[in-house]
């Protein structure tokens, strides 16, 4: 109490529910007055910080009204006469000094505010709170909740994060909050409260898939668990096969929250980040990366601004499907000409039919691709998706500095003996950049580690090839055998 926050996190993991729930408890204590309100509406003004104030007043006093409060709790109506500029604080010390219980103020979707109406509401607050040692009244805690990190919001009305300026209205906060991840234990308490409510129940496996799947972020883990239990009408005790089975779907419908994060992916401070994770490159060293990395961990797209990596698989799924869709709308070959008698995919066919592809489309799709630097990941797995979604899965894994992308085919079959088989297909992705070395030793190294911790005795490394001197497009595509480090027989794919 007494201070001054920024609560943060990316959309939909529960900041609203939790500071309503909050500001409930609090003012239920009986010596405090907490009340959540939104700043949402205020978006549609933009720098109008006169029409901002207007908007957030009428806001603060609508939320008040709907939580019951009796009339002695409630802001001043009528407001108090005050310049512009200056309304929201005068409105604020008003009522605090007629409230007779201390006011706490969560600013909900503090996010939508812009420009001049955000310096403007919070030059408001901090003259409030420098005021309040000398007996003016005001608020006694205030946290701004919204997607972003503090040093965003300078960034957002046009100042400069890394310059420390003792009059700046961002000097008032004591701590940044971010509102973390489940854990796999609260995920169980999670769902438990499910299983005591209707009997049905979450087995270990299956809650142990959806932590892998979503890493705990909380609007993939309660979206898993309505798709199992509304969409998907399940009865019986959940299964990791059956949360497997609702990945995919909640992926295909690309509910809101996903489309969310999506829409972010052409923005340049996200692309800065992102380019290099599907590349395998690193990233920008220039001054402003810094602010690009916590911009992008605060849309909840990385873990941590350390470690330059999609935060989840659901994550890392969506945003290669979204990103290689124009390609994938090229692919015409059907999915099932891919399977072979026996039930199992035939990956070599479908090599050679993607070296077809590329020398057809590959040239045109990479000066259309506006995430240039990682054009030949998205084309090769947007083809993969394409033809072994139908049936299988794809894993994938990438990160900023590794130099590749590491893809697992997963396509279950009917054994000879009617057992469920599991047919498994690694491979390895590496660029050939201009004036570079041939990363075909670095790949084999790379592609035996990636088989040994796959438990596989062969795997495929396909090599694209973006060297100025590289041969001409209908010439590429040769396929040729080598021997990993540890004597593994492999396909090197050369494109």
């Amino acid at each position: 109490m007494d201070r001054y926050f920024v609560l943060h996190a990316p959309r939909q993991t529960g900041k609203t529910t939790t500071l309503d729930a909050l500001a409930s408890e609090l003012t239920a204590e009986g010596d405090i007055a907490a009340l959540m309100f939104s700043c949402e509406r205020a978006k549609s003004v933009g720098d109008d910080y006169v029409a901002a104030e207007e908007i957030l007043l009428e806001s603060l006093r609508e939320a008040a009204e709907r939580a019951g409060w009796p009339a002695e709790l409630l802001p001043p109506d009528p407001r108090p006469e005050a310049p512009a500029g200056a309304r929201f604080g005068s409105a604020l010390t008003e009522w605090c000094r007629r409230c007779p219980r201390r006011v706490v103020l969560f600013m909900d979707e503090i996010d939508a505010l812009q420009g001049n109406s955000l310096v403007s509401i919070l030059s408001q607050l901090r003259h409030g709170h420098n005021a309040r040692p000398g007996g003016q009244p005001f608020p006694a805690s205030v946290a701004l909740c919204g997607l972003r990190d503090l040093r965003d919001y300078k960034v957002a009305s046009g100042g400069e994060s890394g310059r420390s300026n003792p009059a700046s209205p961002f000097n008032i906060i004591a701590k940044s909050l971010r509102l973390g991840d489940f854990t796999t234990d609260e995920i169980a308490e999670l769902y438990d409260q499910h299983t005591q409510a209707t009997g049905q129940e979450f087995a270990k496996d299956a809650v142990d898939r959806v932590f892998e799947l979503s890493q705990g972020q909380p609007w993939l883990v309660n979206a898993l668990a309505n798709e199992l239990i509304i969409e998907m009408g399940v009865t019986g005790a959940i299964t990791a096969g059956q949360v497997e089975e609702a990945k995919e779907r909640l992926i295909r419908a690309r509910a809101t929250h996903l489309d969310s994060l999506t829409a972010r992916l052409h923005e340049p401070r996200v692309k800065r980040v992102i380019e290099p994770i599907v590349a395998g490159t690193a990233p920008s060293m220039d001054a402003t990366i810094d602010d690009d990395v916590s911009y992008v961990h605060d849309l909840g797209l990385i873990p941590d601004t350390r470690r330059l990596e999609i935060a989840n698989p659901i994550y890392r799924e969506v945003l290669l499907r979204v990103l290689g869709a124009r390609t994938e709308r090229l692919v015409t070959a059907h999915p099932r000409s891919f399977v072979l008698p026996d039930g199992r995919f035939d990956l070599s066919r479908l090599l050679q039919e993607f070296v077809v592809f590329w020398r057809e489309h590959g040239e045109v799709l990479i000066q259309q691709e506006g995430y240039h630097e990682a054009a030949c990941q998205i084309i090769l797995m947007a083809f993969l998706h394409r033809l072994v979604n139908g049936g299988g899965q794809l894993d994938r894994e990438y990160a900023a500095g590794t130099k590749r992308l590491d893809v697992l085919v997963r396509w279950p079959y009917t054994g000879p003996d009617g057992k469920r088989l599991m047919q498994r297909e690694a491979m390895e992705l590496k660029v050939w950049r201009a004036n570079a070395d041939d990363p075909t030793s670095e790949g084999m190294a790379q592609l035996d580690r990636y088989l040994d911790r796959l438990t596989l005795p062969t795997g495929v490394l396909v090599i694209f090839d973006r060297r100025p001197e590289a041969p001409s497009w209908k010439e590429r595509g040769a396929f040729e055998q080598a021997t990993t480090p540890s004597g593994r027989q492999v396909t090197v794919l050369r494109v």
